[in-house]
C-alpha cells in the first residue's frame, strides 16, 4: 500500500512546512529568482583587493547577466554589463585579468576606457554623430563595504544601508559589532571554490540551522559544543557560540590560532558569529579571522560557492601556517555541501511534492522561505520542472 505524504494542512504545531519541491528544481522558478532576487538586490561580487590596480578586472555571473568589474585609472571601482554595445559580443571572456588602458571587444575592436566610454572603433572618426558616452558600456550600480565590491543591476536599487548593512546589524544587534573586526583591512589567506550540485536555497537553509551539526560536523562541535545540541548560531540576536573550554582556537584540532583582532570587544572573544546577508552571502566571525562565503547560483541544481579566509595582514605576510584554521571550515563546507547534494535529487520526488518540514530549532528558516515567496511571484498555474 502506498502512503501519501502528510498534507501541510494537518502539520502539527511543532512542525512547519517548507517550500514545495518544485522551488528547488523548476527552471521557471529559478528564472524568476534570477530576475527578482539576484538581479534586483545587492550582490556581493568580488573582493576589492582582487582588483589591485587600474585595469585589473573580474567577470562574475549575477542572475542572467555577466558583469565586468574593474578599476579606472584613478583606482575607483567600476562595474558594467559585460556586453559590447556594437553587436552584443561578450567583451571579456576570461574570469579575470588586467588591461593597460582600455577594454576592447575581440569581435569588431570597439574599444572602451575604464570608465566605460567608447573611445575607438574602426571608422569611428567617419561617424561624428555617434555619442561616445551614450554608446559606452552599460553601467551597473556599485558599493564597496567590508572590503568587497557589491553590485546591483536594478534601475532603482534597494537601500544598501537597509538591506545589506541592516541585515548584519539585525543579526548582531548593531553595526559596531562587525566594524570591530576591521574586515576591510584584512588580507586574503586562502580561497577555495566549491562547485555544488544543489539549489542555492538548500545551501542557505543548511547554513542557517544546526540541527544537523551533531550528525555531520564532529570537528565543529568539538570546538563549539552547543552546536551538538542543535542550537543555531543565528537563532538569537547578538548570540555568538562559545568555544569549548579546552579549545585554544578556532582550528580543526582546537589548537591555538593567532592573536585576536585588536578591535574586538572582550565579549566577542572566544565566540563564533554567523550572519546571512540575503540572497547570497554568509559572514563568519571568530576572534582571529573572518570567513566569507559568496554564492553564485548558476542553475536550479548548481551553485558555485567562493569562500575566503581573511586574516590580519601581518599574519599572512609572515607566512605562518594557516592550515589548521582553514581546514576546520573547509571540512564544514565539504560536509555541508555533500549533504545538500544528497538532498537535491529528492526535490523531484513525489514524496517532496508538497515539501518537507522544519522542527522547532529550524523554525527561523520559515522566515527565509517567506522572504523568498514575498519577493518572487508565483505563476497562476503551478509549474513542474
Amino acid at each position: 500500500m502506498t502512503v501519501a505524504p502528510e498534507s501541510p494542512a494537518i502539520t502539527p504545531p511543532s512542525l512547519l512546512a517548507t517550500l514545495p519541491g518544485h522551488w528547488y528544481t523548476a527552471p521557471g522558478a529559478f528564472r524568476r529568482e534570477q530576475e527578482h532576487l539576484f538581479e534586483a538586490m545587492w550582490f556581493c561580487a568580488v573582493r576589492g583587493a582582487d582588483l589591485d590596480r587600474p585595469g585589473a578586472f573580474r567577470t562574475v555571473q549575477v542572475g542572467r547577466e555577466s558583469v565586468l568589474i574593474t578599476r579606472n585609472r584613478r583606482g575607483e571601482a567600476r562595474a558594467f554589463l559585460n556586453i559590447c554595445r556594437h553587436r552584443g559580443a561578450r567583451l571579456c571572456t576570461e574570469e579575470s585579468g588586467t588591461v593597460r588602458r582600455s577594454l576592447q571587444c575581440p569581435y569588431h575592436a570597439w574599444t572602451y576606457d575604464l570608465d566605460g566610454r567608447l573611445t575607438a572603433a574602426p571608422n569611428l572618426s567617419k561617424m561624428p554623430d555617434v555619442d561616445r558616452v551614450e554608446r559606452g558600456l552599460v553601467p551597473v550600480r556599485l558599493r564597496e563595504w567590508l572590503g568587497y565590491v557589491w553590485v546591483c543591476l536594478a534601475e532603482e536599487p534597494p537601500s544598501f544601508e537597509e538591506t545589506v548593512i541592516g541585515a548584519v546589524a539585525e543579526r548582531l544587534g548593531d553595526t559596531d559589532s562587525v566594524e570591530r573586526y576591521g574586515v576591510a583591512g584584512l588580507a586574503l589567506g586562502r580561497r577555495i571554490s566549491y562547485d555544488v550540485k544543489a539549489n542555492w536555497k538548500l545551501i542557505v537553509e543548511n547554513f542557517m540551522e544546526c540541527y544537523h551539526c551533531a550528525t555531520i560536523h564532529p570537528e565543529l562541535t568539538e570546538v563549539l559544543p552547543e552546536f551538538a545540541d542543535g542550537l543555531a548560531a543565528q537563532y538569537f540576536v547578538g548570540h555568538g557560540a562559545e568555544f569549548a573550554e579546552e579549545a585554544q582556537g578556532f582550528t580543526v584540532d582546537g589548537s591555538e590560532g593567532f592573536d585576536r583582532f585588536a578591535g574586538i570587544a572582550d565579549e566577542q572573544d572566544r565566540r563564533y558569529y554567523a550572519i546571512t546577508v540575503r540572497p547570497q552571502v554568509f559572514l563568519n566571525l571568530v576572534p582571529d579571522h573572518v570567513i566569507m562565503h559568496r554564492m553564485f547560483p548558476l542553475a536550479p541544481d548548481r551553485t558555485l560557492v567562493e569562500c575566503d579566509w581573511l586574516y590580519a595582514p601581518e599574519v599572512v605576510a609572515s607566512d605562518r601556517d594557516l592550515s589548521k584554521s582553514v581546514e576546520l571550515f573547509h571540512r564544514v563546507n565539504t560536509q555541508d555541501f555533500d549533504a545538500c547534494e544528497r538532498t537535491q535529487p529528492a526535490m523531484d520526488s513525489r514524496a517532496y511534492r508538497d515539501g518537507g518540514v522544519l522542527v522547532p530549532s529550524e523554525h527561523h528558516i520559515g522566515a527565509f522561505h517567506r522572504w523568498v515567496t514575498d519577493h518572487v511571484p508565483t505563476p497562476e498555474v503551478e509549474e513542474c520542472p
